[in-house]
């Protein structure tokens, strides 16, 4: 919606949305817009919402779902069902898809995504609390190792293949034909 929409605008807009419920405005991120003085903060606040809405994958993550019915089903030409049977399985797919997947969607959605919630609050804390400091602390303190295995390194392993490499560079392959 552009920033010169009208305040009429707004309000057809927003009568495709729950006119009984608004959010807090004071979640960030739900706000998209600045308040500009001909909007009341609930019109900015059901904008922000419905922009959410319409674009429900914007780094497209799910692309491999965009499955349709030629996808799936497909008759070639050297059989094929009359063309009645063919429209109403047609139908059928993308009806019960469609209806199966908002009815699964509304009795998993809401306790998956509390439990998915829960499960990255927990990694979040273990990485941020807990894993992070413990490499800092390795790596503080384990300085000493990297300098040792370097010089390691340096006085076995580099002279062993530079000499290898030295010895394979006098090998010449060439191709002839016979």
């Amino acid at each position: 919606m552009d920033r010169d929409s009208t305040s009429e605008d707004i309000r057809i807009d927003l009568e495709e949305l729950d006119q009984h419920w608004s959010p807090p405005s004071n979640i960030p991120g739900i706000l998209n817009e600045e308040y500009t003085g001909n909007q009341t903060t609930e019109d900015i606040t059901h904008r922000g919402i419905k922009g959410h809405i319409e674009d429900r994958d914007p780094r497209g993550v799910n692309k491999c779902l965009k499955v349709g019915f030629e996808d799936v089903i497909a008759e070639p030409a050297s059989v094929r069902s009359l063309d009645k049977v063919w429209l109403w399985s047609h139908a059928g797919f993308e009806v019960s898809r469609l209806w199966f997947y908002r009815l699964l969607s509304l009795l998993l959605a809401i306790p998956v995504a509390l439990l998915l919630g829960l499960l990255f609050s927990i990694l979040s804390c273990l990485h941020i609390w807990l894993i992070m400091p413990s490499v800092q602390l390795l790596l503080i303190n384990m300085n000493w190792v990297k300098v040792i295995w370097a010089s390691i390194l340096d006085l076995t392993i580099s002279p062993f293949f530079s000499s290898v490499g030295r010895c394979c560079a006098a090998i010449n392959i060439g191709w002839t034909k016979d």
